[in-house]
């Protein structure tokens, strides 16, 4: 999914260029995308718990594709006139995209239990962040070896890949269903009820964390081309960094997390705290090595927090619930992604540190938020406890029966 916008964005001046375009007319193609997507996920939340995981995430992978292919064809075939064909097929994209990523966690959700799923959902962050890093220096590649459009055919060749390999290699496990949508709805509204301060809680820091990451990396960009006339690829190289680093913490910490599942609170908050040191560092001193080491704190900081917080999301809800309470976190986390970037512009209107003291009120606040709110024990329930020893736990049975169309693990 995160291949859709990322590998785009480096060759939107092209895009625009070859098809007589403003640069915010040529961001159409990546608004049609994010709104559709961010809208459609709630719905797909739904039906995955309704008719089951790989119901929703193999049609949206197939969708996502055949999107993907028709913007480029779009773009090769229609020349100046194919914008608004792109601008559409870019729709069908974002509504495949809804149903994959997040019904993707909930899916991993279901698979791991106990020390296991933290684990999984650290590799499946880190797997995320992989495609942030890599995909504004592929989207740069490919559009300076080929042609801006042949991105999106790029695009729809991963992720049919991506089909073949969930519909070959993973099976779906027995479990309850949800009922008719207005019974759904109101068992995700007595989830809350029910979880409360905590669920919020981990909801907001999921927001918070997207915007400031993005706001940051959003500043970075705006640094390197105003400060040092660094453009395309070669400033796609030091946006490497941070990302390099989230990904990276993201999976180790997963795996740590495994065995010390009673140290998911303190993880978060640590996180928080990471980047609060970064954005401090960005409004107090001035120099290029502290901007960047900054940045790079960002990443290291957001992928401290995000395989617990995805592991207490999921571990919130049973699994006829899982899928809706995982799309409203991914819903949560777009809706930051796409606000850090217009809100860091806004406040450097303001001046050239408001924004590093806005991010780090805003962090305080959400370190208290972690500190006083979230409750492991309350969100996660009696059902789903760590291990007291800390021992990893199996990361699933293979279950009786399997579904049609799918075959033994490889």
């Amino acid at each position: 999914m995160v291949l859709s916008n990322a590998m785009l964005v480096p060759v939107l001046p092209q895009m625009g260029d070859e098809l007589a375009l403003s640069q915010s007319a040529a961001g159409l193609a990546v608004t049609a995308f994010s709104l559709t997507a961010g809208a459609g996920i709630l719905i797909a939340g739904y039906l995955a718990d309704r008719i089951g995981r790989k119901l929703v995430v193999l049609p949206g992978l197939l969708l996502f594709a055949l999107g993907a292919a028709g913007a480029g064809l779009s773009g090769w075939w229609l020349g100046d006139g194919g914008f608004m064909p792109l601008v559409g097929a870019r729709v069908v994209q974002g509504m495949g995209a809804a149903g994959m990523a997040y019904m993707a966690m909930a899916f991993v959700g279901d698979l791991f239990q106990g020390g296991s799923r933290v684990t999984a959902l650290g590799i499946l962050e880190a797997s995320a962040g992989v495609g942030k890093l890599l995909s504004p220096i592929g989207g740069a590649l490919v559009g300076e070896a080929l042609a801006w459009w042949a991105i999106f055919f790029v695009q729809a060749a991963m992720a049919l890949l991506a089909a073949a390999a969930v519909w070959l290699l993973t099976r779906e496990t027995h479990r309850p269903t949800s009922g008719a949508a207005g019974q759904y709805f109101s068992g995700i509204a007595q989830l809350f009820r029910a979880k409360g301060a905590p669920l919020v809680a981990c909801l907001w820091t999921g927001l918070v964390n997207q915007l400031v990451l993005f706001g940051i990396l959003f500043y970075l960009t705006q640094h390197l081309e105003q400060a040092h006339d660094l453009r395309g690829l070669a400033k796609g190289l030091y946006l490497v960094w941070p990302l390099l680093a989230l990904s990276a913490v993201a999976f180790g910490g997963g795996i740590v997390l495994d065995r010390r599942k009673g140290w998911l609170k303190g993880a978060v908050l640590s996180g928080v705290g990471v980047v609060l040191t970064g954005v401090l560092l960005l409004a107090l001193v001035e120099a290029e090595w502290v901007a960047f080491l900054a940045v790079v704190l960002a990443g290291l900081g957001t992928g401290l927090q995000l395989p617990g917080l995805n592991d207490l999301i999921t571990g919130s809800a049973d699994t006829a619930q899982r899928g809706g309470i995982t799309s409203i976190y991914g819903a949560v986390r777009f809706a930051g992604t796409a606000a850090g970037p217009p809100v860091f512009g806004w406040l450097m209107g303001l001046g050239d540190t408001a924004p590093f003291w806005a991010s780090g009120l805003l962090l305080l606040i959400t370190g208290a938020a972690v500190l006083f709110l979230i409750n492991p024990t309350r969100l996660r329930g009696d059902g789903d406890q760590p291990d007291p020893k800390g021992r990893a736990i199996a990361a699933w049975q293979v279950p009786g029966g399997l579904p049609q169309g799918t075959r033994p693990t490889l």
